[in-house]
């Protein structure tokens, strides 16, 4: 089906007749009459019905009338996009789902007053799901973890995991928890947590069966709900809150490593100059070279 045919379309539903909608599409009436014919001989339907003084949509137009809507809307959409993406600096930016949006933000906000001429598009993602995109040319870059030490990716900070407990609780004034001190707390879910089989193991191995109250996979609705006491969890240490006290598990010792991930191909030439800003930047922000 020619996309065409539905501007056509959609031309006589605006103006209510085909002399009108000829002249909107800059083409004569007899063109536009065989163009609506076509389309009805490939739907298999009639969706006008025309008189002298108008034409009416029959009762298979009327339904096909919001589908031809929202398929020209997406293909201007994507047009819009391509233009708007080939023609300004623009770099598509991945984001691990669990980084701290507070840590990213302000990453960005001070590249952004760095450069007030380069901008954004974001992604949030899996680990999976970026690397995925990065090898589709989806994206430009990526903010994940660091498996693997080679040239693919930027290292930028490493962190370990930590308990996050309400300022209220008994063992918040603790240097160190162990598991079994926690028999009796209720336990956030992380469910996107990267050690999430570690920290169940870690519990288990005590003989420590907290009940689970909740399950997410949005981290500062999991922090929240800690500063609330609804329960606690195990988190990345860079999540803060001033209602939350992040305090290291005995004998828990995972950690993970935050990496700026690289242009699989080379970016456009009107790119190349910000992505490198970047790279320099989130090098020196985290306190790393770039």
């Amino acid at each position: 089906m020619e996309l065409y045919l539905l501007r056509y379309f959609l031309a006589v539903v605006e103006t209510g007749s085909f002399t009108k909608a000829a002249a909107a599409c800059l083409i004569t009436q007899p063109t536009l009459s065989a163009g609506i014919k076509r389309l009805e001989e490939q739907l298999g339907v009639g969706l006008f019905v025309r008189n002298n003084k108008r034409v009416f949509l029959t009762t298979a137009g009327t339904r096909f009338l919001p589908r031809a809507k929202a398929i020209l809307h997406e293909v201007n959409m994507a047009a819009a996009e391509i233009a708007r993406t080939e023609t300004a600096d623009v770099l598509r930016l991945g984001v691990l789902q669990t980084l701290p949006a507070a840590l990213v933000a302000r990453l960005l906000a001070g590249f952004s007053a760095a450069h007030p001429g380069i901008r954004f598009d974001l992604y949030d993602g899996s680990e999976q799901e970026l690397l995925n995109r990065l090898d589709e040319r989806g994206l430009d870059y990526a903010l994940s973890l660091r498996r693997v030490d080679d040239d693919s990716s930027l290292p930028l900070f490493e962190e370990g995991y930590k308990l996050a407990l309400p300022v209220t609780h008994c063992l918040a004034g603790e240097a160190v928890i162990r598991g079994e001190d926690l028999a009796n707390d209720s336990m956030i879910v992380r469910s996107r947590c990267e050690v999430l089989s570690e920290t169940s193991r870690h519990f288990t191995d005590r003989n420590v069966r907290p009940p689970l109250v909740y399950r997410t996979a949005q981290d500062e609705r999991a922090l929240s709900m800690v500063g609330a006491g609804v329960g606690i969890t195990v988190m990345p240490e860079s999540y803060q809150s001033p209602d939350v006290v992040r305090i290291p598990m005995r004998d828990f010792n995972p950690r993970r490593t935050v990496a700026l991930f690289l242009p699989r191909f080379a970016l456009p030439d009107r790119l190349t100059g910000a992505g490198k800003a970047f790279q320099r930047f989130a090098g020196g922000f985290f306190g790393h070279a770039g």
